[in-house]
């Protein structure tokens, strides 16, 4: 006899770019990026059913580049120390690694698509081939990649929360992205 109880939504944790180019003494640092590290590793203690990674994995004359005249300074150039993941993200608990900013001729913030919305990254059909409906993201940057992940999300149709306390922004100031996602729909755990 099949049970009349709904099934319990299947949730997946996305840690978005937790790599060495954006922590402290990388080429792309995020201000104090490193502090965010206990409460990441803390999330993936939690019952997620997927564990997924993003990381920036870009050729050496990426269009984002200031050499190539982009705004960034060149950062996690693919098989590069600066691309790899921090040496204390508990990355035996991840389930799968997507990598974004391939092509060289785009930027790719979000670890759905591209900026320009040509490439996937495949990340959308995996998390609908492992049934997930939530996601929780956290990772850096908050303004920049983690937002364009969470838009992202909640454009597909996943409920979608932000953990604050595992994550940090290039800006001081938060508050003017955080409105603007929740008006989207995400929540924000301020916890």
């Amino acid at each position: 006899m099949a049970s009349s109880f709904p099934a319990a939504p299947r949730r997946a944790l996305l840690v978005i770019d937790v790599q060495n180019d954006f922590l402290p003494g990388g080429t792309l640092a995020v201000p104090k990026g490193d502090l965010i590290l206990p409460a990441v590793n803390a999330l993936m203690t939690q019952d997620f059913d997927a564990i997924i990674a993003s990381r920036d994995w870009h050729p050496q004359n990426h269009i984002s580049f200031v050499p190539q005249g982009g705004d960034w300074p060149i950062h996690c150039v693919a098989g590069t120390g600066g691309a790899d993941f921090s040496p204390h993200l508990h990355q035996n608990r991840l389930s799968h690694i997507v990598h974004k900013g391939l092509d060289p001729a785009c930027d790719s913030y979000s670890a759905f698509f591209d900026n320009d919305q040509r490439h996937s990254t495949g990340l959308d059909a995996l998390l609908r081939g492992l049934g997930i409906t939530h996601v929780t993201l956290c990772g850096l940057a908050l303004d920049f990649c983690v937002a364009a992940t969470a838009r992202d999300a909640r454009k597909l149709g996943f409920e979608t929360v932000i953990s604050l306390a595992a994550c940090k922004g290039i800006a001081e100031d938060q508050a003017a992205c955080l409105n603007a996602l929740e008006a989207l729909g995400v929540k924000i755990d301020r916890a």
